[in-house]
C-alpha cells in the first residue's frame, strides 16, 4: 500500500494514542517521584525543597501517571 492511501492510515490513531498515554504516564511518575523527593527534603535547589505540599502533590501525581500507563498498555494489548 501507499503512504498516502487512506488505508495505509487505518489503525494508526488508537496506537499513537496508546504510545501518547505510556510517554505522558512515565514524565508524570517521574515527575511526581521527583516532586516527592523535594518535598521531604531530599533534593536539593528549588523553591519545592522542604516543602510538605509537595510531599502531598508529588505522589498524587505519581499515582495518576502510573494510571496513565496500565491504560494505554492494556489497551494496547486488547487492540492486537
Amino acid at each position: 500500500m501507499l503512504q498516502g492511501h487512506p488505508e495505509a492510515t487505518v489503525g494508526k490513531g488508537p496506537a499513537m494514542r496508546q504510545i501518547l498515554l505510556v510517554v505522558i504516564g512515565v514524565a508524570a511518575a517521574l515527575a511526581g517521584l521527583v516532586w516527592t523527593l523535594q518535598g521531604l527534603g531530599y533534593v536539593g535547589g528549588s523553591f519545592m525543597s522542604g516543602a510538605t505540599v509537595w510531599a502531598v502533590i508529588g505522589p498524587l501525581v505519581a499515582l495518576a501517571g502510573l494510571v496513565l500507563i496500565v491504560v494505554g498498555v492494556r489497551t494496547r494489548r486488547r487492540a492486537r
